[in-house]
């Protein structure tokens, strides 16, 4: 039998994923301008929201490994692809903010 990934966790994947791009692009702007601790503490606020959606993904996962078979929907793949961009972007936007930094020192 298979379920459907259920809608609160892929919506979840995707507002969350999408708040810590929000967050790590905060940091960045703040870093631009020499802000170095509004840029922390919008780092530390994506990194939060990562971790959410990072959480959501491994109910997601959990529930496979347990043997439940799921139905995969284009929406989930796309809560999975916003996932990976948004990890991939916020670990560049890290080494460029540490650039900045340097820099500015």
């Amino acid at each position: 039998m298979e379920v459907i990934v259920p809608d609160h966790i892929i919506m979840g994947l995707i507002l969350n994923a999408g708040d810590a791009k929000q967050h790590i692009y905060q940091a960045l702007n703040h870093a631009k301008h020499g802000r170095f601790a509004e840029s922390e503490n919008e780092m530390a606020l994506a990194d939060t929201a990562l971790l959410e959606a990072h959480n959501m993904q491994t109910q997601f996962l959990a529930q496979e490994a347990g043997g439940t078979k799921t139905e995969i929907t284009a929406l989930f793949v796309h809560s999975q692809d916003h996932l990976m961009t948004s990890i991939t972007e916020i670990n560049l936007i890290k080494e460029i903010i540490e650039l900045r930094k340097e820099l500015a020192s």
